[in-house]
């Protein structure tokens, strides 16, 4: 599933394509994936508007219109955004489609439509109601030592609670304790203060990163998890097998020797 470093990826792609631009239509291909919202007052919202700014919450895009209000993107495991200069056909799995006044097109992508979209008056509000936590980004190292503390969770299930810490997904968890060096099954309020903040230093410095490789895992440093991260894979430091076993439910890769418990 995208997580905070996809996300951000989308929103630079947005900014760099699509802002400024007035509304001619939209065009929505399959309305299951509208949250709260039909396609006709989707339609009635954004036409004659400008895409003015984006902002983002961990896995979400926020488009802030210029009359206020705002698009919210969230993409699922496949979803993405495609622009395009050019008349042609929609791109195969097209969900969502903005055509512009200048007549380019920017097209949300959803192979398995997992994602959804919605409209917000406020990104606040919409912040507010689904309970997000601080974006992972935007924590500073006192705040995460007191989220730290007040929950008794493992260690991985305690970053991906997007109620605590908005953006962080499976993948990205466990980069982020296998350059910590802790175990995923560490209750998060049992870790000293040392660890927690190299964990700390480790979140940023992972999704920093994973940001700058435009997500790609080939670009990702080899030093990482993330381009060994498979059945059969070895530890880049030690070279160890690799483990996984299921923490709170979900496909967890670490390495033994590196990430002891306790």
């Amino acid at each position: 599933m995208p997580e905070l470093p996809d996300v951000e990826t989308f929103r630079r792609y947005m900014n760099a394509t699509a802002l400024h631009r007035r509304i001619e239509r939209v065009h929505v291909e399959d309305a299951s994936v509208l949250e709260g919202i039909s396609p006709q007052t989707l339609g009635r919202r954004l036409k004659h508007r400008r895409f003015a700014s984006t902002s983002r919450r961990g896995k979400y895009l926020f488009v802030e219109l210029d009359e206020g209000g705002a698009l919210v993107l969230h993409f699922g495991m496949t979803g993405h955004l495609e622009y395009s200069r050019h008349p042609g056909p929609a791109p195969d799995y097209t969900v969502m489609a903005v055509e512009f006044e200048d007549d380019s097109r920017l097209f949300y992508v959803a192979p398995r439509k997992l994602g959804h979209i919605a409209f917000a008056e406020t990104v606040e509000g919409f912040i507010d109601r689904h309970g997000l936590g601080p974006d992972a980004l935007s924590l500073d190292l006192e705040d995460f030592r007191q989220l730290a503390g007040a929950h008794h969770s493992a260690v991985k299930s305690f970053l991906m609670n997007q109620n605590v810490i908005a953006g962080i997904g499976n993948v990205y968890a466990d980069e982020i304790l296998f350059q910590a060096k802790v175990h995923p099954a560490q209750r998060i309020d049992q870790l000293n203060r040392e660890t927690l903040t190299e964990l700390h230093r480790q979140l940023g410095r992972v999704l920093e990163a994973a940001i700058e490789a435009k997500v790609d895992p080939d670009a990702m440093p080899d030093s990482f998890l993330l381009p060994h991260r498979s059945e059969g894979g070895q530890c880049p430091r030690c070279h160890s097998p690799l483990k996984q076993q299921r923490v709170n439910g979900r496909a967890t890769y670490f390495c033994p020797r590196c990430q002891r418990a306790g």
